[in-house]
C-alpha cells in the first residue's frame, strides 16, 4: 500500500487561491500554530459570577502597596474597580443637587415616576442616586426612592422619568419631601458609533436622545413669532435653531421671561400649528452642542461631541488610579479612600497640592514609568495664568501636556518644575500613545512620533518617525518586546529597529473585506505572550459588535483568524492568565478547552492537494491520522476528519448520497483510531478537522494517505 505523508505549511493563507497554496491551510477557527503544527485554542471560563453594566472596552491591572489586586474596568455606562471578583462602582459624580431641588410625581398603577429638577443636564440612560427622600404615601416608600436609578426618558431640561421597582397606588400623592438630594454620575457614553455625513445621516426628523429640550407654554398658530416656553435655559443664543414637532424655527432674540423671537418654517420646513406643552428641542450647531439634535436635511458628523463610543484610558499613579473618558474629563481615585468612594476630578483631588492648569478634557492619559510624569494627549491648554487651577477648557486634538515630575496636578511650567507641553505636527488629531522600553510612540491619524524624556529644561522631546501611515483605532497598537505592532485601515504595520514597515499578511483580504468600518473605534489589540500571539478583535460586516479576531504569531511569523466576541483583552502578568470581557462578564482565558462549560467549536481546513500537476484522477483509499489529544480533560476526546474531493478548481467540495463514490466523507477520530477507510475519487483533495466535543484538545501532525493514480477521465 503506497502511502504519502501530508506535510502542511504552517499558518492560514486565504488571500490566494486554494491551488496556489497547495500544501497549506486555507481556513480555520480557534486554531493556533506551535512549532509549525495546528492545535486547538485554549478555552475560557468566567472569572467572576458577577456582571458589570455596559460594554467593557478597556482593562487595567495593578497592585497596591498592601498587595490588593485591582482591575480597572471601563464600560460605556460606568467605571469599575474589580477586586476579589466584585465590581466596585467608582464612576465620577458630575453634579450633586441642593436639598429640596428635586421632587417626584407618581401615577396610580404605574411604575413610571416623573422627576423634576431644574436644569438637570442629564441624558437618557444616565445614572442618578437619590438620598433624603420621604415616602410618597403609598407603595413608593423612602427605601425605594433612596437608591440608584437609570434615567429612562428626558421630558425637558427640567424633568425626566425613572422606573420604580413597584407600581404606585392611589396614596402615592407626595413629592418626596424637601430634603431630596440627587447625585448625578457623569453622562454615559455611546455603545455604538453615531457617524456619517450628509443628507439622511441622522434619524428621520433628526431627533436624537439626549437633545436639550423644554416645552411650549402656549399653543401656536402658523404665524406667531413670539414663542413662549417653560424654560429657555441653554436656548438663549441668537441664531439657534429649535425643533417643534417637524418645524424648525430660527431664534433671533430671547428674553428673560422665557420668550423667544423666531423666524418660522426655517430650513425648508413648513410653519404650522402646535399644541400647548409640545416638546421643543435644540438643534445641531448651537452653543450647547453636546445636547443637540441633528435636524432633517442637516449633516451628522462623528466630530460632534458624544458621537463616538465611550472609551477609557487609565493608568495607575503609584497605588492610585487616573482615568479619562476619551474626549471627556480626567479623574483621580485615591486608594486610601477605599473602594466605596468614587473617582473625582483630577483638579479637585486633595491627595496632592499645588493644582495648576490641570487639563479638564483629553483623549488619553498615561503615566510614564521611568520618570513619573502624568502625560495628557489631545487636551485643553494652559489656564489664564499661573494661579489658575484648571486648563482653559478648549480642546486641542494635537496638544500634549505633562505634569511636573511626581506631582500629577502641577501642569503650569515654571523654572522650578518639569511641567510642559508639546504639539504634534502632521495629521489632524491624536489617536494613540504607546509606551515602550525606551520611548513613547505617539500616533496621529497620519504620522508616527517618538516622545522621549530628555531632562530639563524641556523635559520631553518629539521626533517624527513616519508619515503617511494609518491607524485603525485608539487602541489598535501594542508594544511587544522592542517593537510596536498596529492595525491600519487596510494593512498591518510594525515599528522596530528605527523603521516602519508594512507586515506581510496572508489573510489581509479576509479581514478588511469583511469589516464594519463604521464601528472601527471598537477595534482593540491584545497580547497572548505565552503563545507569541498578537490578536486584533474587530467587528465584521455582519453586525455592529466585535465578533472576529485576526492573530499574528510574531515568533513563527504566521497569521490565523477566527470568531470570538471579546470587547477588551489583557495579557497575563500580575494575574496568571489572560483576561477578557464579553457579554458583561470578565473571563479567564487559556483555561481548559471549552467555552465556559460548553463545547468550543474549532476547525482547520487545508488547501487543495493533488498528485503531480493535477492532470490525473486519483483514488483515496485510506488515511492514517496523526493527531494527539494530550491534555484533554475528556475521557474520550475526539475530532472529525473530513476528506473532500473535487475535479477542478472551480468545482465545490460537496457530498452526494446518490452516487456510490461520495465527493466527501467524514469520519470520527479518537485517540486510539489507527486508520480511516474511504472511497473517494477526484483530481484534488482537501482535509478538514472539526472539534465540537467537550474537554477535547487536539494537535495535528503529519497524516499519511493512500492515494493511487486512477486514470485521466
Amino acid at each position: 500500500m503506497p502511502m504519502t505523508a501530508l506535510k502542511f505549511k504552517p499558518g492560514i493563507v486565504s488571500d490566494i487561491t486554494s491551488y496556489s497554496n497547495e500544501g497549506g491551510f486555507v481556513d480555520g477557527d480557534k486554531v493556533r500554530f506551535r512549532f509549525g503544527f495546528p492545535e486547538k485554542f485554549g478555552g475560557w471560563e468566567k472569572y467572576s459570577p458577577n456582571q458589570y453594566l455596559g460594554s467593557a472596552r478597556r482593562l487595567h491591572n495593578w497592585v497596591a502597596l498592601d498587595g490588593s489586586d485591582f482591575m480597572g474596568v471601563g464600560t460605556h455606562l460606568k467605571y469599575y474597580i474589580e477586586e476579589g471578583q466584585t465590581f466596585n462602582d467608582i464612576t465620577p459624580i458630575r453634579n450633586t443637587t441642593g436639598a429640596g431641588d428635586i421632587t417626584f410625581a407618581a401615577t396610580n398603577g404605574s411604575t413610571t415616576i416623573t422627576v423634576t429638577d431644574p436644569a438637570h443636564g442629564a441624558n437618557e440612560k444616565d445614572f442618578v442616586t437619590f438620598s433624603g427622600a420621604a415616602t410618597l404615601g403609598g407603595t413608593i416608600t423612602a427605601t425605594i426612592l433612596n437608591a440608584e436609578f437609570q434615567i429612562v426618558s428626558i421630558i425637558s431640561s427640567n424633568a425626566y422619568t425613572i422606573t420604580s421597582s413597584v407600581a404606585a397606588n392611589s396614596s402615592d400623592t407626595g413629592n418626596g419631601g424637601g430634603s431630596v438630594v440627587g447625585a448625578y454620575q457623569i453622562n454615559v457614553g455611546l455603545d455604538n458609533t453615531v457617524g456619517g455625513t450628509g443628507w439622511g445621516a441622522g434619524q428621520w426628523s433628526g431627533t436624537t436622545s439626549g437633545a436639550l429640550a423644554t416645552q411650549l407654554n402656549e399653543a401656536l398658530d402658523d404665524s406667531e413669532t413670539d414663542v413662549d416656553v417653560d424654560d429657555e435655559t441653554g436656548m438663549n443664543t441668537a441664531n439657534d435653531v429649535i425643533l417643534v414637532d417637524n418645524e424648525l424655527m430660527l431664534v433671533s432674540a430671547t428674553s428673560d421671561d422665557n420668550t423667544m423671537t423666531v423666524t418660522r418654517g426655517h430650513s425648508g420646513t413648513t410653519a404650522t400649528t402646535h399644541a400647548d406643552n409640545t416638546l421643543v428641542r435644540l438643534a445641531v450647531g448651537n452653543a450647547d452642542s453636546a445636547n443637540d439634535f441633528v435636524g432633517w436635511g442637516n449633516a451628522a458628523s462623528v466630530t460632534v461631541p458624544g458621537a463616538q463610543i465611550r472609551l477609557w484610558s487609565h493608568d495607575n499613579f503609584g497605588e492610585d488610579l487616573i482615568i479619562n473618558a476619551r474626549d471627556g474629563g480626567i479623574f483621580y481615585w485615591d486608594k486610601t479612600n477605599g473602594l466605596g468612594n468614587r473617582a473625582i476630578e483630577l483638579s479637585a483631588t486633595s491627595t496632592y497640592s499645588g493644582e495648576t492648569s490641570v487639563p479638564t478634557i483629553a483623549k488619553q492619559v498615561l503615566v510614564s514609568d521611568q520618570d513619573r510624569h502624568v502625560i495628557v494627549f489631545g487636551c485643553d491648554g494652559l489656564g489664564a495664568n499661573s494661579s489658575a487651577t484648571q486648563g482653559d477648557g478648549v480642546q486641542d486634538p494635537l496638544l500634549i501636556r505633562f505634569s511636573s515630575q511626581e506631582n500629577p496636578v502641577d501642569f503650569f511650567p515654571t523654572a522650578t518644575n518639569t511641567a510642559g507641553d508639546l504639539r504634534l505636527g502632521g495629521g489632524s488629531t491624536f489617536v494613540q500613545a504607546v509606551e515602550t522600553k525606551q520611548q513613547i510612540l505617539v500616533f496621529t491619524n497620519k504620522t508616527l512620533h517618538a516622545m522621549k524624556f530628555i531632562g530639563p529644561p524641556f523635559t520631553f522631546g518629539l521626533q517624527e518617525l513616519s508619515k503617511n501611515i494609518t491607524i485603525m483605532s485608539s487602541f489598535s497598537a501594542i508594544a511587544v518586546e522592542d517593537a510596536v505592532y498596529w492595525m491600519g485601515v487596510d494593512t498591518f504595520y510594525v515599528y522596530g529597529g528605527g523603521q516602519t514597515i508594512q507586515l506581510p499578511c496572508t489573510v489581509k483580504d479576509k479581514v478588511f473585506l469583511d469589516f464594519n468600518f463604521e464601528e472601527r473605534d471598537k477595534v482593540h489589540v491584545g497580547l497572548n505572550s505565552e503563545f507569541g500571539e498578537i490578536l486584533w478583535f474587530y467587528p465584521s460586516s455582519a453586525g455592529t459588535e466585535i465578533d472576529k479576531y485576526v492573530a499574528y504569531n510574531y515568533i513563527e511569523k504566521l497569521w490565523y483568524y477566527g470568531t470570538l466576541v471579546r470587547q477588551a483583552w489583557l495579557d497575563r502578568g500580575i494575574r496568571n492568565l489572560p483576561q477578557a470581557t464579553g457579554n458583561q462578564y470578565l473571563y479567564n482565558h487559556e483555561v481548559g478547552f471549552d467555552d465556559d462549560g460548553s463545547a468550543m467549536t474549532s476547525f482547520i481546513e487545508s488547501s487543495a492537494i493533488d498528485i503531480g500537476d493535477g492532470d490525473k484522477f486519483v483514488s483515496l483509499k485510506q488515511v492514517i491520522p496523526d493527531i494527539t489529544f494530550n491534555g484533554s480533560t475528556s475521557v474520550n476526546p475526539d475530532v472529525s476528519f473530513t476528506m473532500k474531493s473535487r475535479n477542478n478548481p472551480g468545482a465545490n467540495f460537496n457530498q452526494t448520497t446518490e452516487n456510490t463514490t461520495q465527493r466527501s466523507a467524514t469520519t470520527p477520530v479518537e485517540q486510539f483510531t489507527q486508520k480511516l477507510d474511504y472511497r473517494l475519487r477526484g483530481r484534488s483533495f482537501a482535509l478538514r478537522i472539526d472539534s465540537t466535543s467537550l474537554g477535547t484538545k487536539y494537535k495535528l501532525g503529519t497524516p499519511r494517505v493512500d492515494v493511487r493514480e486512477d486514470g485521466r477521465r
